[in-house]
């Protein structure tokens, strides 16, 4: 029987940031949801850093670690803040996290996080082929338009030449 982390989606997906183009997840809210300290992940991960290439893991610079820390109102530094630039993982440096934290509940919280991502993929994929459907049913109806527009041209042809039927050529037999 296989365990299962029931975490509301929200919390995970409340820790994911767009960093340098790619959704990340910082260190701090992975050693939380792995249930260790940020110093005993960070550890783990220095000692096994071949395995984390840069678009696995890298380490904010103090320019983007500030930006981000007024986006999530964190302390500065001297106030219970930390000393060190956050690692950010991505969705594959997650995955990488398990294997070096090596717990139950970090393999686990792994795959829970790795659906949230996949769900979020999903429904990004989802909006963008809603988008290039409304794009196409604006074309087919600019061109249905066009179409409905010569329609009711003929049809007031018709009905001019049907008002002035001296303009009408007769059609039948003649005597």
């Amino acid at each position: 029987m296989s365990q299962e982390i029931t975490i509301p989606d929200e919390i995970i997906t409340n820790k994911i940031y767009l960093i340098r183009d790619q959704k990340v997840m910082l260190d701090r809210d992975l050693a939380e949801l792995y249930g260790v300290e940020t110093k005993q992940l960070k550890q783990a991960v220095k000692r096994n850093i071949d395995i984390f290439p840069v678009h696995f893991m890298f380490e904010l610079t103090p320019d983007e670690n500030e930006l981000l820390r007024s986006q999530i109102v964190t302390s500065k530094k001297g106030r219970g803040g930390t000393r060190y630039l956050p690692m950010v993982f991505t969705e594959h440096g997650i995955l990488q996290l398990s294997h070096v934290l090596r717990s139950k509940k970090a393999k686990l919280m792994s795959v829970r996080i790795t659906e949230v991502f996949i769900q979020m993929r999903e429904a990004l994929t989802d909006n963008l082929n809603l988008k290039l459907d409304i794009e196409e049913i604006k074309k087919k109806l600019s061109n249905h338009s066009k179409n409905i527009e010569l329609v009711f041209n003929y049809l007031d042809e018709l009905i001019e030449k049907k008002e002035n039927p001296e303009k009408r050529n007769k059609i039948g037999y003649k005597k």
